[in-house]
């Protein structure tokens, strides 16, 4: 099943038609860029909070979770863990960019459920290096969100940690679960 308006896969699931994928983003850029206005905002979110969430395509945040363009930084990789480069962008976001609070959501169904360490091996197998990242797999998903509330909350490069909490998104049902930092 497609939710995307503009493309059509075709029977094995592969985007159809003229061009790559990328050249229709940039079309369909093109398009909206033609009625864009500048909404004269800065970089600073309003709501003062960032949200990290896994990259999967069926989490559409700022719907589910009400939000207005302007209204948060959203940061997202693999899984929605807490990694260095997480700390990273939420370090920026609450020492240059004003955030306090922090909102970390994970999901049902998530890859990383059925990976494991074993997968940069594989890479390494097959590219002749293994990589520098962890994969960060885990088999529970309510613990793993407390891991990433515990990296938040003590890292010493945060100001803020007092307003950290943590959820996960069920995909089927469209509700979070909130989850005890325990």
């Amino acid at each position: 099943m497609s939710t995307s308006r503009s493309f059509s896969p075709g029977p094995d699931g592969a985007i159809t038609g003229q061009g790559t994928v990328t050249d229709r983003l940039v079309e369909a850029n093109q398009n909206y860029a033609a009625d864009f206005v500048d909404p004269g905002m800065d970089a600073r979110p309003v709501l003062k909070v960032a949200v990290v969430a896994c990259m999967d395509a069926r989490l559409d945040l700022h719907d589910a979770l009400g939000l207005e363009l302007g209204d948060c930084h959203t940061i997202r990789n693999a899984g929605g863990v807490v990694t260095d480069d997480v700390i990273r962008s939420l370090t920026i976001s609450q020492r240059a960019l004003g955030t306090r609070s922090v909102v970390l959501i994970h999901h049902t169904g998530c890859g990383l459920l059925t990976l494991t360490e074993d997968f940069r091996h594989e890479l390494e197998d097959e590219v002749g290096q293994r990589p520098a990242w962890a994969v960060e797999a885990f088999r529970d998903v309510d613990q793993d969100v407390r891991q990433s509330m515990a990296r938040v909350r003590t890292s010493p490069f945060l100001l803020h940690t007092d307003d950290v909490r943590g959820f996960v998104f069920d995909v089927q049902t469209g509700l979070l679960n909130e989850i005890d930092a325990g």
